[in-house]
């Protein structure tokens, strides 16, 4: 059974909103959402490295596996991209626990 597009959007939000809590399993969810397209997520390489790297700051080793399993698919340009992303969330104002 698919999931709805209105299920995939709840999904997302309610998992970043964990994320902003500095929820790490949420994190690590959204990555895997959005490099496998759990929970109908569109598959986007650039936005999962993003939610591994940040899970991965965070000490969680799952995630860092992730990552690297991924970056194989990606070129140099994505996986910056991603990084740079990363760090944005990290420079939010509401994110800064994640920097220490």
């Amino acid at each position: 059974m698919a999931i709805s597009q209105k299920g995939a959007e709840f999904l997302l939000r309610s998992r970043i909103a964990d994320a902003e809590r500095g929820d790490v399993e949420a994190l690590y969810d959204l990555g895997v959402c959005y490099s496998t397209g759990r929970g109908g997520v569109m598959v986007d390489l650039v936005e999962a490295h993003k939610w591994f790297n940040l899970a991965a700051l965070s000490g969680d080793t799952r995630s860092q596996a992730c990552r690297a399993e991924i970056s194989i698919e990606m070129t140099a340009r994505e996986i910056a991209e991603a990084q740079r992303q990363a760090r944005a969330w990290l420079g939010h104002p509401s994110h800064q626990r994640y920097a220490a």
